[in-house]
Protein backbone atom coordinates (compact mmCIF):
# COMPACT_ATOMS: atom_id res chain seq x y z
CA UNK A 1 0.00 0.00 0.00
CA UNK A 2 1.07 3.62 -0.55
CA UNK A 3 1.72 5.99 2.34
CA UNK A 4 -1.72 7.56 1.86
CA UNK A 5 -3.52 4.22 2.09
CA UNK A 6 -1.45 3.30 5.15
CA UNK A 7 -2.37 6.58 6.84
CA UNK A 8 -6.07 6.03 6.17
CA UNK A 9 -5.87 2.44 7.45
CA UNK A 10 -4.03 3.46 10.61
CA UNK A 11 -5.88 6.64 11.54
CA UNK A 12 -9.14 6.77 9.58
CA UNK A 13 -9.86 9.22 6.78
CA UNK A 14 -10.70 12.22 8.98
CA UNK A 15 -7.51 12.05 11.05
CA UNK A 16 -5.32 11.07 8.07
CA UNK A 17 -6.48 14.17 6.23
CA UNK A 18 -4.79 16.30 8.87
CA UNK A 19 -1.48 14.47 8.36
CA UNK A 20 -1.02 14.89 4.61
CA UNK A 21 0.48 17.75 2.62
CA UNK A 22 -1.93 20.05 0.74
CA UNK A 23 -0.67 18.86 -2.65
CA UNK A 24 -1.62 15.28 -1.70
CA UNK A 25 -5.29 16.15 -1.21
CA UNK A 26 -6.58 15.21 -4.71
CA UNK A 27 -5.04 11.71 -4.55
CA UNK A 28 -6.07 11.39 -0.89
CA UNK A 29 -9.73 12.05 -1.72
CA UNK A 30 -9.67 9.30 -4.38
CA UNK A 31 -7.87 6.85 -2.08
CA UNK A 32 -10.33 7.45 0.78
CA UNK A 33 -13.26 6.96 -1.56
CA UNK A 34 -11.80 3.73 -2.95
CA UNK A 35 -10.99 2.26 0.47
CA UNK A 36 -14.61 2.76 1.54
CA UNK A 37 -15.99 1.27 -1.70
CA UNK A 38 -18.10 -1.88 -1.44
CA UNK A 39 -19.15 -2.13 -5.09
CA UNK A 40 -17.62 -5.27 -6.60
CA UNK A 41 -18.62 -4.57 -10.21
CA UNK A 42 -15.91 -5.57 -12.66
CA UNK A 43 -15.17 -4.48 -16.19
CA UNK A 44 -12.97 -5.77 -19.00
CA UNK A 45 -10.38 -4.20 -21.29
CA UNK A 46 -8.51 -5.75 -24.20
CA UNK A 47 -4.78 -6.17 -23.53
CA UNK A 48 -3.87 -4.10 -26.59
CA UNK A 49 -5.42 -1.03 -24.95
CA UNK A 50 -3.43 -1.74 -21.77
CA UNK A 51 -0.17 -1.38 -23.66
CA UNK A 52 -1.05 1.55 -25.95
CA UNK A 53 -3.43 4.48 -25.72
CA UNK A 54 -5.66 6.95 -27.53
CA UNK A 55 -4.72 10.62 -27.87
CA UNK A 56 -5.55 12.76 -24.85
CA UNK A 57 -6.66 15.70 -27.00
CA UNK A 58 -8.31 16.11 -30.38
CA UNK A 59 -6.05 15.79 -33.41
CA UNK A 60 -6.93 16.84 -37.00
CA UNK A 61 -9.78 14.70 -38.28
CA UNK A 62 -7.76 13.48 -41.29
CA UNK A 63 -4.73 12.48 -39.22
CA UNK A 64 -3.73 8.96 -38.19
CA UNK A 65 -2.66 8.23 -34.61
CA UNK A 66 0.24 5.96 -33.75
CA UNK A 67 1.35 4.98 -30.28
CA UNK A 68 4.16 2.67 -29.12
CA UNK A 69 3.89 0.26 -26.19
CA UNK A 70 5.88 -2.68 -24.86
CA UNK A 71 6.71 -4.65 -28.05
CA UNK A 72 3.48 -3.41 -29.64
CA UNK A 73 2.37 -0.40 -31.69
CA UNK A 74 -1.17 0.86 -32.21
CA UNK A 75 -2.28 2.87 -35.23
CA UNK A 76 -5.81 4.30 -35.44
CA UNK A 77 -7.16 5.65 -38.71
CA UNK A 78 -10.16 7.97 -39.22
CA UNK A 79 -13.18 6.66 -41.10
CA UNK A 80 -16.57 7.41 -42.58
CA UNK A 81 -19.99 6.84 -41.06
CA UNK A 82 -23.56 7.49 -42.15
CA UNK A 83 -25.23 9.78 -39.60
CA UNK A 84 -28.54 11.56 -40.08
CA UNK A 85 -28.78 10.38 -43.66
CA UNK A 86 -25.35 11.76 -44.61
CA UNK A 87 -21.92 10.13 -44.89
CA UNK A 88 -19.46 12.01 -42.69
CA UNK A 89 -15.79 11.60 -41.87
CA UNK A 90 -14.92 11.23 -38.20
CA UNK A 91 -11.46 11.63 -36.72
CA UNK A 92 -9.72 9.45 -34.16
CA UNK A 93 -11.47 9.08 -30.75
CA UNK A 94 -9.72 10.97 -27.97
CA UNK A 95 -9.80 11.97 -24.30
CA UNK A 96 -11.23 10.35 -21.20
CA UNK A 97 -14.77 10.07 -22.65
CA UNK A 98 -13.59 7.87 -25.53
CA UNK A 99 -11.66 5.68 -23.10
CA UNK A 100 -14.72 5.27 -20.89
CA UNK A 101 -16.96 4.39 -23.82
CA UNK A 102 -14.47 1.78 -25.07
CA UNK A 103 -14.41 0.30 -21.58
CA UNK A 104 -18.22 0.18 -21.60
CA UNK A 105 -18.38 -1.60 -24.98
CA UNK A 106 -15.76 -4.16 -23.95
CA UNK A 107 -17.22 -4.75 -20.48
CA UNK A 108 -20.77 -5.09 -21.80
CA UNK A 109 -19.71 -7.54 -24.54
CA UNK A 110 -17.83 -9.61 -21.97
CA UNK A 111 -20.71 -9.49 -19.49
CA UNK A 112 -23.40 -10.54 -21.97
CA UNK A 113 -21.25 -12.93 -23.99
CA UNK A 114 -22.40 -11.22 -27.17
CA UNK A 115 -20.69 -9.03 -29.76
CA UNK A 116 -23.94 -7.07 -30.10
CA UNK A 117 -24.13 -4.13 -27.68
CA UNK A 118 -27.24 -1.97 -27.42
CA UNK A 119 -26.72 1.69 -26.61
CA UNK A 120 -29.83 2.41 -24.60
CA UNK A 121 -30.73 1.88 -20.96
CA UNK A 122 -27.51 -0.05 -20.29
CA UNK A 123 -25.34 2.81 -21.56
CA UNK A 124 -27.39 5.42 -19.69
CA UNK A 125 -27.11 3.39 -16.51
CA UNK A 126 -23.37 3.07 -17.00
CA UNK A 127 -22.96 6.80 -17.66
CA UNK A 128 -24.86 7.45 -14.43
CA UNK A 129 -22.47 5.13 -12.56
CA UNK A 130 -19.53 6.97 -14.12
CA UNK A 131 -21.18 10.23 -12.96
CA UNK A 132 -21.39 11.56 -16.52
CA UNK A 133 -24.53 13.56 -17.42
CA UNK A 134 -26.65 11.99 -20.16
CA UNK A 135 -28.04 15.27 -21.50
CA UNK A 136 -26.86 18.61 -22.87
CA UNK A 137 -23.24 19.13 -23.93
CA UNK A 138 -22.07 16.00 -22.09
CA UNK A 139 -24.50 13.89 -24.15
CA UNK A 140 -23.35 15.54 -27.40
CA UNK A 141 -19.73 14.86 -26.49
CA UNK A 142 -20.61 11.24 -25.76
CA UNK A 143 -22.35 10.82 -29.13
CA UNK A 144 -19.38 12.40 -30.91
CA UNK A 145 -16.93 9.92 -29.35
CA UNK A 146 -19.27 6.98 -30.08
CA UNK A 147 -19.29 7.99 -33.75
CA UNK A 148 -15.50 8.25 -33.78
CA UNK A 149 -15.18 4.77 -32.25
CA UNK A 150 -17.65 3.35 -34.77
CA UNK A 151 -15.84 4.90 -37.76
CA UNK A 152 -12.19 4.24 -36.92
CA UNK A 153 -9.93 1.36 -37.98
CA UNK A 154 -7.25 -0.19 -35.76
CA UNK A 155 -3.88 -1.60 -36.73
CA UNK A 156 -1.80 -3.46 -34.13
CA UNK A 157 1.84 -4.24 -34.90
CA UNK A 158 3.84 -6.45 -32.56
CA UNK A 159 6.98 -8.49 -32.10
CA UNK A 160 6.38 -12.23 -32.01
CA UNK A 161 7.97 -14.59 -29.49
CA UNK A 162 10.49 -15.68 -32.13
CA UNK A 163 11.43 -12.10 -33.00
CA UNK A 164 9.25 -11.86 -36.10
CA UNK A 165 6.60 -9.29 -36.97
CA UNK A 166 2.85 -9.52 -36.48
CA UNK A 167 0.08 -7.29 -37.81
CA UNK A 168 -3.65 -7.16 -37.15
CA UNK A 169 -6.01 -4.74 -38.90
CA UNK A 170 -9.69 -4.41 -38.05
CA UNK A 171 -12.37 -2.06 -36.87
CA UNK A 172 -13.74 -2.02 -33.33
CA UNK A 173 -17.33 -1.88 -34.54
CA UNK A 174 -18.24 -4.07 -37.52
CA UNK A 175 -21.77 -2.76 -37.96
CA UNK A 176 -24.53 -0.72 -36.43
CA UNK A 177 -28.16 0.27 -36.76
CA UNK A 178 -29.87 3.41 -35.54
CA UNK A 179 -33.61 3.26 -35.09
CA UNK A 180 -36.00 6.12 -34.47
CA UNK A 181 -38.60 5.21 -31.84
CA UNK A 182 -41.59 7.54 -31.90
CA UNK A 183 -42.76 8.19 -28.37
CA UNK A 184 -46.41 8.58 -29.26
CA UNK A 185 -46.32 12.05 -27.72
CA UNK A 186 -45.21 14.77 -30.12
CA UNK A 187 -44.18 16.96 -27.21
CA UNK A 188 -41.49 14.43 -26.31
CA UNK A 189 -40.05 14.14 -29.82
CA UNK A 190 -38.25 11.05 -31.00
CA UNK A 191 -35.80 8.76 -29.22
CA UNK A 192 -32.86 6.98 -30.79
CA UNK A 193 -31.74 3.43 -30.12
CA UNK A 194 -28.37 2.32 -31.48
CA UNK A 195 -27.13 -1.23 -31.65
CA UNK A 196 -23.41 -1.78 -32.28
CA UNK A 197 -21.85 -5.06 -33.38
CA UNK A 198 -18.20 -5.49 -32.44
CA UNK A 199 -16.03 -6.90 -35.21
CA UNK A 200 -15.56 -10.69 -34.95
CA UNK A 201 -11.78 -10.34 -34.67
CA UNK A 202 -11.91 -7.70 -31.96
CA UNK A 203 -14.61 -9.58 -30.04
CA UNK A 204 -12.64 -12.84 -30.20
CA UNK A 205 -9.47 -11.05 -29.05
CA UNK A 206 -11.39 -9.48 -26.16
CA UNK A 207 -12.74 -12.86 -25.06
CA UNK A 208 -9.29 -14.44 -25.22
CA UNK A 209 -7.16 -11.55 -23.97
CA UNK A 210 -9.44 -9.53 -21.70
CA UNK A 211 -8.02 -7.95 -18.53
CA UNK A 212 -10.34 -7.54 -15.49
CA UNK A 213 -10.57 -4.04 -14.04
CA UNK A 214 -12.58 -2.60 -11.16
CA UNK A 215 -15.46 -0.33 -12.17
CA UNK A 216 -15.28 1.98 -9.10
CA UNK A 217 -11.62 2.61 -9.94
CA UNK A 218 -12.60 3.66 -13.46
CA UNK A 219 -15.33 5.88 -12.02
CA UNK A 220 -12.88 7.60 -9.67
CA UNK A 221 -10.60 8.38 -12.63
CA UNK A 222 -13.34 9.20 -15.14
CA UNK A 223 -12.06 12.68 -16.01
CA UNK A 224 -8.34 11.82 -16.02
CA UNK A 225 -7.28 10.22 -19.30
CA UNK A 226 -3.60 9.63 -18.49
CA UNK A 227 -4.44 8.20 -15.08
CA UNK A 228 -6.91 5.81 -16.76
CA UNK A 229 -4.18 4.70 -19.18
CA UNK A 230 -1.75 4.08 -16.33
CA UNK A 231 -4.36 2.22 -14.27
CA UNK A 232 -5.23 -0.28 -17.02
CA UNK A 233 -1.51 -0.67 -17.82
CA UNK A 234 -0.71 -1.50 -14.19
CA UNK A 235 -3.77 -3.76 -14.01
CA UNK A 236 -2.39 -5.79 -16.91
CA UNK A 237 1.31 -5.88 -16.05
CA UNK A 238 1.75 -5.95 -12.27
CA UNK A 239 0.05 -9.21 -11.35
CA UNK A 240 1.93 -11.22 -14.00
CA UNK A 241 5.43 -9.94 -13.18
CA UNK A 242 7.88 -12.49 -11.82
CA UNK A 243 10.46 -9.99 -10.54
CA UNK A 244 10.99 -6.23 -10.11
CA UNK A 245 11.04 -4.60 -13.54
CA UNK A 246 12.54 -1.15 -14.24
CA UNK A 247 10.93 1.15 -16.82
CA UNK A 248 12.96 4.17 -17.99
CA UNK A 249 11.62 7.68 -18.32
CA UNK A 250 12.31 7.48 -22.05
CA UNK A 251 10.11 4.38 -22.37
CA UNK A 252 7.36 5.94 -20.24
CA UNK A 253 7.51 9.11 -22.34
CA UNK A 254 7.23 7.05 -25.52
CA UNK A 255 4.12 5.25 -24.26
CA UNK A 256 2.26 7.95 -22.33
CA UNK A 257 3.81 11.31 -23.19
CA UNK A 258 3.17 12.03 -26.85
CA UNK A 259 1.71 15.44 -25.94
CA UNK A 260 5.02 16.48 -24.33
CA UNK A 261 8.07 17.27 -26.46
CA UNK A 262 10.60 16.65 -23.69
CA UNK A 263 10.82 14.10 -20.87
CA UNK A 264 11.35 16.92 -18.36
CA UNK A 265 7.92 18.31 -19.29
CA UNK A 266 6.27 14.90 -19.18
CA UNK A 267 7.73 13.63 -15.91
CA UNK A 268 5.75 15.78 -13.40
CA UNK A 269 2.49 15.16 -15.29
CA UNK A 270 3.13 11.42 -15.30
CA UNK A 271 3.94 11.38 -11.57
CA UNK A 272 0.66 13.15 -10.78
CA UNK A 273 -1.32 10.73 -12.96
CA UNK A 274 0.55 7.79 -11.42
CA UNK A 275 -0.49 8.91 -7.93
CA UNK A 276 -4.13 8.95 -9.04
CA UNK A 277 -3.76 5.47 -10.57
CA UNK A 278 -2.12 4.14 -7.40
CA UNK A 279 -4.88 5.74 -5.32
CA UNK A 280 -7.41 3.37 -6.94
CA UNK A 281 -5.02 0.40 -6.95
CA UNK A 282 -3.72 0.23 -3.35
CA UNK A 283 -1.78 -3.01 -3.93
CA UNK A 284 0.21 -1.61 -6.85
CA UNK A 285 3.91 -1.97 -5.99
CA UNK A 286 5.57 0.83 -7.93
CA UNK A 287 8.73 2.61 -6.81
CA UNK A 288 9.89 5.91 -8.30
CA UNK A 289 13.61 6.26 -9.00
CA UNK A 290 15.84 8.81 -10.70
CA UNK A 291 15.95 6.83 -13.93
CA UNK A 292 12.25 5.97 -14.07
CA UNK A 293 10.05 3.58 -12.10
CA UNK A 294 10.38 0.02 -10.84
CA UNK A 295 7.31 -2.23 -10.95
CA UNK A 296 7.15 -5.28 -8.70
CA UNK A 297 4.77 -8.28 -8.63
CA UNK A 298 1.44 -7.20 -7.14
CA UNK A 299 -2.01 -8.57 -6.45
CA UNK A 300 -4.65 -8.03 -9.17
CA UNK A 301 -6.50 -4.69 -9.13
CA UNK A 302 -9.81 -6.13 -7.89
CA UNK A 303 -9.86 -5.98 -4.06
CA UNK A 304 -9.73 -9.51 -2.65
CA UNK A 305 -12.54 -8.85 -0.15
CA UNK A 306 -14.91 -8.01 -3.01
CA UNK A 307 -13.90 -11.06 -5.04
CA UNK A 308 -14.65 -13.27 -2.03
CA UNK A 309 -17.97 -11.45 -1.47
CA UNK A 310 -19.04 -12.12 -5.09
CA UNK A 311 -18.34 -15.82 -4.60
Amino acid sequence: MSSIHNLISAHGAAQALRLIEPEQRPAFDIAARIMAEEDGTMGTVYTGFCLTSLPHRRIPDDQKWRRDGHKVQLQIEPGDLRVGGEIKTFGVPYGSRARLLLLFLQSEAKRTGSAEVELGPSLNSWLDRMEIPSSGKAFRDTREQIHRIMACTLRFFWETETGGDGTWKDSIVNGNTSEVMLSGDNRQGSLWRDTLVLSPTFYAALQKHGVPIWEPAVRALSGKSMALDIYVWLAYRLHVLQKPTPITWAALHGQFGVAYKHVRQFRPEFLTALEFARAVYPEAAVRIEEGGIVMSPSRPPIPERLILARR
